[in-house]
């Protein structure tokens, strides 16, 4: 797999790839998280390729006191391949690399497969109750 910064030319088939595993909600417009991210830290949204064909991304970010993942996906046909492992270990690279000491993310709690992939991977349950509030409602 071959890992590098997403460019435009992917945004349907990352879109897609959302799509597929799951991650496209409703209230979350895919297409706007693409253009808010590509404004903060571009080069910490990832895409993994195969034969040009997207089949992993993840988005990092770094708000200067801790480090963010979000969208971390692997084609479902090609999971339990490492690709998840390797695209997370890129990411965690560039993330520390601007000095960033800890690495958070947030896992809907019924996701248990994805829990154990986190785990696996050197993740903990930090005990922490996540809270959110909409600032723009993207429906």
């Amino acid at each position: 797999m071959e890992i590098k910064a997403f460019e435009d030319r992917y945004k349907d088939d990352v879109i897609e790839l959302w799509r597929e595993c799951g991650l496209v909600a409703p209230q979350n417009d895919p297409a706007k998280d693409i253009e808010r991210k590509l404004k903060v830290d571009p080069d910490l949204f990832l895409i993994g390729l195969v034969d040009e064909t997207v089949i992993a991304t993840v988005m990092g970010g770094y708000d200067g006191h801790r480090g963010w993942i979000n969208y971390l996906a692997v084609k479902p046909s090609q999971q339990r391949k490492g690709y998840g492992q390797s695209i997370m270990q890129a990411v965690e690279t560039l993330i520390r690399q601007k000095g960033c000491p800890k690495i958070n993310l947030q896992v809907r709690s019924s996701n248990k497969a994805v829990i154990e992939f986190y785990s696996a991977i050197g993740y903990g349950n930090d005990n922490v109750v996540g809270l959110g509030k909409r600032l723009e409602h993207d429906s």
